[in-house]
């Protein structure tokens, strides 16, 4: 693949995600791989370990990316660490559950399972999902831990940071108001990104036919181009999200996902 081809598609696809990232919470992989997957494809790569790369290398770039955005919104007061970091812990465990899993797993079980998840989350995010202005948060630790295992799992199996599922849930479920529940689920996934990576890492080790200059499952060129375009980005898109509403933004993630996953279900 013509190499200027392969870092522009990296760079458009950093700078949406990190934006994402920012404005609405999450932590961009539904996103980037699906690109990154097609990319490694197209370079030869088997599909197996392609998806699995993919995961591994979104998931290291969602790190730094969702602790650029929640320390914006902690700078916002929009972080509540009393519950990020209950539901942060368990969803390192659940990352290692669901990690080991994937490792293990055939590579069209995987990409099944993110573009069922994906095209979900899509018809998810068309719904308004309002906050209850008058309801005080819940902070039940049971609750909270059993929350954060959740995702923890499925930020390792469907290799997506889990802020798209996460953030109704803290707004529904727990009461919070939709900027401090965005802001939350950045904080937590700092947590189950850094579990999920550290899985994928371990069990890619030692497997033969990864891309050139790669660590574990992770793709260290691609990675560094992704971190590039979406640390930035997703500052731009924290001023953003505490400056107008995210309906219109909602729809428009929505419609990409969408798209994403029903191109991703195509053999």
């Amino acid at each position: 693949m013509d190499i200027i081809l392969y870092l522009f598609s990296l760079v458009t696809t950093g700078s949406i995600a990190g934006f994402a990232s920012g404005m609405v919470g999450v932590g961009g992989c539904f996103i980037m791989v699906p690109v990154q997957y097609w990319l490694l494809v197209g370079d030869g790569l088997d599909s197996t370990l392609a998806i699995r790369v993919a995961f591994a290398t979104g998931l290291a770039v969602t790190l730094p990316t969702v602790m650029t955005s929640a320390i914006g919104h902690h700078r916002k007061g929009a972080v509540d660490w009393q519950t990020a970091i209950p539901m942060g812990i368990a969803a390192v465990c659940g990352a290692v559950t669901g990690g080991t899993i994937a490792a293990w797993l055939p590579g069209q079980v995987l990409k099944t399972f993110f573009a069922v998840l994906v095209t979900l989350m899509a018809v998810r995010m068309f719904w308004n999902v309002k906050e209850c202005l008058v309801c005080p948060p819940r902070q039940s630790i049971p609750i909270l831990l059993a929350i954060g295992f959740c995702i923890g799992n499925i930020t390792s199996l469907a290799g997506v940071g889990g802020g798209v599922v996460l953030v109704p849930v803290l707004v529904l479920l727990l009461h919070y108001p939709v900027h401090s529940a965005v802001g939350t689920s950045s904080a937590c996934l700092i947590f189950s990104s850094a579990g999920a990576v550290a899985t994928y890492l371990w069990h890619g080790l030692g497997v033969a036919g990864l891309p050139p200059y790669s660590v574990g499952y992770i793709d260290l060129v691609q990675w560094a181009v992704l971190v590039g375009t979406t640390i930035p980005l997703s500052i731009l898109g924290v001023r953003y999200a505490h400056r107008c509403t995210a309906k219109i933004l909602r729809y428009f993630f929505a419609g990409i996902m969408f798209v994403v996953g029903i191109l991703m279900l195509i053999p």
